[in-house]
């Protein structure tokens, strides 16, 4: 899986703006997919070299023009051929959390007590935000993405659930 598999795989279902895909890349998939925004448009300028997409420029009353894009039937193919694919074995991203964690014995519990509840209060944070958008569009979802939504909830509550065994342990031991 790669940027291009995921920007066809938007513009399967519509025809989108970079800006969009932006969006949708910071939205929905940042939860699953890794993307930086410098990937975004050189991705999309090689689609379009490619044939995968094309570009219609749509006049705007007192705005600049903006760029729709929309999938060819090459990248409708393309696409099909990366989902008939064989599965990719998933990665994580880096994480400087688990980094620094693994190595926590070396700074004393009081840090490692201080970067649980930092990475507590953020995974908190994103649970809240996809299940409120989950709560929000469940009903237009296809069962597959309700599927793929729950996956993330679920990540989340595991890891929330080991984050707080791991500071009653760090606690008591920092007691």
């Amino acid at each position: 899986m790669n940027s291009q598999d995921v920007i066809l795989g938007m513009l399967m279902k519509e025809s989108l703006t970079g800006y969009e895909i932006k969006q949708l890349l910071e939205d929905v998939f940042s939860y699953f997919y890794g993307s930086s925004y410098g990937t975004i448009y050189p991705t999309l300028t090689r689609l379009e070299k490619e044939g995968l997409i094309t570009k219609e420029s749509v006049l705007q009353e007192g705005k600049p023009n903006k760029n729709v894009l929309n999938i060819t039937d090459k990248g409708r193919e393309c696409f099909k051929d990366y989902l008939l694919g064989p599965l990719e074995e998933d990665s994580t991203k880096k994480s400087d959390f688990m980094m620094r964690l693994y190595f926590g014995e070396f700074v004393g519990y009081d840090k490692v007590i201080t970067w649980l509840k930092q990475v507590q209060e953020q995974a908190q944070s994103n649970l809240n935000q996809l299940s409120e958008r989950y709560s929000l569009h469940r009903d237009e979802m296809h069962p597959a993405q309700i599927i793929c939504i729950q996956i993330g909830i679920n990540e989340y509550k595991a890891k929330l659930e080991t984050i707080a065994q791991g500071l009653l342990s760090i606690e008591k031991l920092a007691q």
